[in-house]
């Protein structure tokens, strides 16, 4: 079963990879058009510069623990889609593999926020950035560093909720390599 997990989730993040490569090579082809010294030009080219910054956050990023990640795709408007795979800590999931859908997400600028759905009685909520990490080059590993505060709520039986926030830095995985997640145990 964790086999089949990996191979899901190794799957995906090549698949994301390669609609972001595609994404890249059409930005590269596009050209502006030549009146680009005038205002009107610049304006033109502004917004669509900050969205191809915003997709290249787009990627695997560590997590918690080790072999957990977070997978973060940023769409054209900003919008942010993505999960949380990590391992669970409650007594029915202790050591399962969970995956945490964004419920929301949205990157205004390097500002990024998200808030997982509620799995297990455990929801994450993060407010933040992106930033440039210890990275040389795009596709490096830390290439891009997501640091700000994450928040896991968690909710008993008896309905009682309890919160935890904590400073974090989740740091890129490299472009070709995969999460390490299932695969080591």
């Amino acid at each position: 079963m964790k086999r089949v997990h990996f191979v899901l989730v190794l799957s995906c993040v090549i698949a994301l990879g390669a609609l972001n490569a595609i994404a890249k090579l059409r930005a590269q082809e596009s050209k502006p058009s030549g009146n680009t010294g005038t205002k009107s030009g610049e304006q033109a080219l502004a917004p669509r510069q900050e969205s191809q910054s915003g997709q290249a956050y787009s990627g695997a990023y560590t997590f918690l623990k080790e072999g957990e990640f977070v997978q973060l795709t940023v769409e054209d408007d900003g919008r942010v889609t993505g999960f949380i795979s990590r391992f669970g800590e409650g007594e029915n999931d202790k050591g399962a593999f969970l995956d945490q859908f964004f419920k929301t997400g949205k990157l205004e600028g390097n500002k990024l926020s998200f808030t997982t759905q509620v799995v297990h009685g455990v929801t994450f909520d993060f407010k933040g950035s992106v930033e440039r990490g210890e990275g040389k080059a795009p596709g490096d590993e830390a290439y891009f560093v997501l640091k700000g505060t994450l928040t896991q709520s968690t909710t008993d039986a008896d309905k009682k909720m309890t919160s935890h926030s904590q400073p974090v830095a989740f740091k890129q995985f490299p472009r070709d390599a995969a999460p390490a997640a299932v695969g080591r145990n």
